[in-house]
């Protein structure tokens, strides 16, 4: 029995009991709600991991519930319950982060394919939440490390300034005073004569009885009084030395040390005596060792990390990132997230590490983010916050995952499903307008009334127009239809698409220009799909001149000139324009610029179409000023096999 739980939603009584008993026989625990207030209050005891909801119920409807549920449980993932007529729910629900929806009646393999790709999402988080957990600990131990060396550093440094106050008792030291003795360093006093005429306890348990001997002994590399020691620099210049050294043990063992002298005068005002005092840097070479070795294993496990990592300021600002991360993103150090993932100017909605840096909590999102390339891909963000030794946040580091394709099969899946729930109205409504254009022509032949038979035709293409367009996405997108060519005049072609926007552009008072020559030569297409791809440009650009700003006047123009073996198609337009981020994503999959205008299919498949005749396409745009798409097509068409987003398809 799986320890997975399900809560299941809906104002049906008998859907719960047999949808619910269906879930079991899957190997999930189960709990009921018949609304959305009843399954927030169930919450409070019942914690799942996944919700199943209707859209449609009293009280409080599914939309409402997982706005509600994404707040207060952001982790738990919901799939929605949706009728055919739901679409606009259904797209609704997508953008509120619902995991996935499923149209009525319930399909028991749709129902299992949906459940196992959310676990594997939810197992997904789960890894990236512990891995996350392992690397904050991680730096924490490191930074308490580190924190202890300073304090030994800071120990060397009070030893320093003791020293001079310690050159005012050198008679101690000869008569081995206690206070010496009690000192965590390496005592020593050395005459004139390079000779070592005292030392304290701990020096002589290190290096033995040296009383006698010269003071360059003790050195591992001093040979003879004229490779001078610190020692003999003191008393050769009249001040005090500090340098790193190497004390050695009647065994022969070798001690780094940090050595400290200090000048002793006698009444006279001549050197009598130097102070040498030496700290023993065993410990903190081995820990300095330690350290780098350590910084060496972090960094390499911060650079061989499967995703994208990056350390951030408050200010949005990059301040470390890891191999994989300069990799794909043009110089982020510095600057500032939103700009190196999606070129935007300002901070994205909903910021996971602005979100940590408020509440000290790890926080997720899902986001589309651009390469350097120009590649896009789906990523899973997850923020942790980085304290210092007060338990300050002073930085945030966020982890990417690319999960590019488990979303676009999960988008193909359910993209399918919303085509065939949403097939049928389009047909009906489809249909019902077919209906009303022919009782028009019907109407406009008996009484032999023109003005009547020529608006019912014009009706009546224009949702002919529609049925091929529809079927036409359906196919392409749905089936992945491989183009069937044939060898046209590329002129006639590209004015006669031209013109079937013609009338659409002077509805919307909009100058429309075709500048095509009769004569470009021959060009191998498939007609259908290509004119359909172009009439979507055009049909765009008219719909970009739609909000029109006083006093300004909109155009579009189409134009076509020979390149070689290849054949430039230009349209432009006057109108609202795009900025880089919505330019890097208009060829996305259910990406719309339009509100619930567009579906977003369409310059999807009118970009798959160009590159399945081997063309290729850019677009220039600035907000306010206009857009141009270049269309390369070469003349014979390197037909491009588009892969199948999914086996089950």
């Amino acid at each position: 029995m799986s320890d997975n739980k399900i809560m299941l939603v809906d104002d049906e009584e008998g859907l719960r009991r047999f949808l619910g008993l269906t879930l079991m026989d899957f190997g999930y625990t189960v709990e009921t709600a018949e609304n959305g207030v009843e399954a927030l209050k169930l919450l409070e005891n019942f914690h799942p991991d996944i919700i199943v909801t209707d859209i449609k119920m009293p009280r409080m409807d599914g939309i409402d519930l997982l706005k509600a549920i994404k707040e207060d449980h952001p982790h738990i993932e919901v799939i929605m319950l949706t009728g055919h007529g739901d679409l606009d729910l259904a797209i609704e629900s997508l953008k509120n982060d619902a995991a996935d929806f499923i149209t009525k009646p319930v399909d028991d393999d749709v129902l299992e394919l949906s459940l196992e790709r959310v676990m594997e999402k939810i197992h997904l988080k789960r890894q990236v939440k512990e891995y996350t957990e392992n690397l904050e600990k991680m730096v924490e131990e490191k930074t308490s490390r580190i924190v202890e060396l300073e304090r030994q550093n800071a120990a060397c440094q009070v030893v320093e300034g003791i020293t001079d106050a310690l050159s005012n008792a050198a008679h101690e030291v000869e008569s081995e005073s206690s206070m010496f003795n009690e000192l965590p360093c390496l005592v020593s006093i050395h005459n004139r004569y390079l000779e070592i005429v005292a030392t304290n306890k701990l020096l002589k348990e290190r290096l033995g009885d040296v009383v006698g001997k010269n003071s360059f002994d003790i050195y591992s590399d001093r040979t003879s009084a004229g490779n001078a020691c610190p020692v003999q620099l003191t008393f050769q210049t009249g001040k005090g030395q500090r340098s790193k050294e190497t004390f050695i043990t009647e065994d022969g063992e070798e001690i780094p040390v940090t050595v400290y002298t200090a000048p002793i005068p006698a009444k006279n005002g001549e050197i009598e005596l130097v102070l040498d005092i030496s700290v023993d840097m065993t410990e903190l070479q081995r820990l300095r060792d330690e350290l780098l070795e350590t910084q060496s294993k972090f960094q390499r496990l911060f650079d061989e990390a499967p995703c994208y990592i990056s350390v951030q300021n408050k200010d949005y600002t990059i301040a470390e990132v890891n191999r994989r991360f300069k990799d794909d993103f043009l110089e982020p150090i510095g600057g500032t997230c939103y700009s190196s993932y999606k070129h935007r100017d300002t901070p994205c909605d909903e910021c996971p590490v602005q979100r940590t840096f408020k509440d000290g909590e790890s926080h997720q999102m899902e986001t589309v983010v651009t390469t350097k390339n120009g590649e896009q891909k789906n990523m899973l963000v997850w923020s942790a916050p980085l304290r210092n030794a007060y338990g300050e946040i002073k930085q945030v580091m966020e982890m990417s995952t690319d999960i590019t394709e488990i979303r676009r099969l999960q988008d193909h899946l359910t993209s399918l499903g919303f085509m065939l729930g949403s097939m049928s109205h389009g047909v009906k409504g489809m249909l019902t307008a077919l209906d009303g254009g022919l009782y028009r022509l019907e109407s406009g032949l008996r009484k032999n009334d023109s003005t009547r038979v020529e608006d019912a035709t014009k009706t009546l293409k224009d949702v002919v127009g529609r049925v091929k367009k529809m079927v036409l996405d359906i196919l392409y997108y749905a089936k992945s239809r491989e183009i069937e060519t044939e060898t046209i005049g590329a002129g006639n072609f590209l004015r006669d698409t031209a013109a079937l926007i013609a009338t659409k552009a002077a509805a919307a008072n909009v100058s429309y220009n075709i500048d095509i020559p009769k004569e470009l030569g021959n060009i191998e297409i498939d007609t259908s799909s290509m004119s359909a791809a172009l009439v979507n440009f055009l049909e765009n650009a008219v719909d970009a001149c739609d909000s029109p700003l006083p006093d300004k006047e909109y155009s579009i123009n189409i134009s076509a000139r020979e390149i070689a073996d290849e054949i430039e198609i230009k349209i432009s337009d006057n109108g609202s324009g795009m900025d880089q981020e919505t330019r890097e994503k208009i060829f996305t999959l259910f990406f719309s610029s339009k509100g619930k205008r567009g579906t977003g299919i369409g310059l999807f498949i009118s970009n798959q179409t160009i590159e399945q005749h081997g063309g290729k396409i850019s677009v220039e745009s600035e907000p306010n000023q206009g857009t141009t798409f270049t269309i390369l097509l070469p003349r014979k068409a390197e037909i491009k096999k588009q892969p199948r987003p999914c086996p089950c398809v």
